[in-house]
């Protein structure tokens, strides 16, 4: 089971990597919602972008993206798996989210926005790191503990409508 909860995790990821290839398909600036506020005020001041498009792709990606993760990792825990219970429940989509987040930390965020031209704006270029040490240290942090609250939150709502 836990390889299988690992290879979904791993599904979860590659779906995460799609919607960031869809996002930067026109250019890295389609996902300047992601970026700091500088870059994001810089790509405004060369007229990349506007303040409203930011906003919209932020509550496009929270609106879509957040709910279709959710779903997946629901269905992959319930549906296939057959969780029963919270210490179930929980633990399987403690692992699916963790996999997912270190794709996210060592592969997006470490190598593709890191070490690739990508995710590279033209003009904000002094603004890099994209993702400074900084950030770095906020996003493990808040993406560790944000997937056991996250798991335990969803954990806790099937097992209360499973009775």
């Amino acid at each position: 089971m836990l390889l299988q909860t690992v290879l979904e995790g791993i599904g979860l990821g590659i779906l995460l990597i799609l919607v960031c290839a869809i996002g930067i398909r026109k250019g890295a600036v389609g996902m300047v919602h992601l970026y700091s506020p500088e870059v994001q005020e810089r790509c405004v001041t060369l007229g990349l972008t506007t303040h409203g498009k930011i906003k919209r792709n932020a509550l496009m990606f929270k609106v879509v993206c957040v709910p279709g993760y959710i779903a997946y990792v629901l269905v992959c825990v319930y549906a296939l798996n057959g969780a029963k219970g919270f210490v179930q429940g929980f633990w399987q989509l403690l692992v699916i989210l963790s996999v997912m987040n270190l794709i996210d930390r060592f592969l997006i965020d470490g190598y593709w926005v890191g070490h690739t031209n990508a995710w590279e704006i033209p003009g904000t270029e002094d603004l890099k790191p994209y993702i400074t040490a900084k950030d770095k240290g906020k996003k493990w942090l808040f993406g560790t503990i944000g997937m056991a609250v996250i798991s335990a939150a969803l954990a806790g709502i099937m097992t209360i409508f499973a009775h």
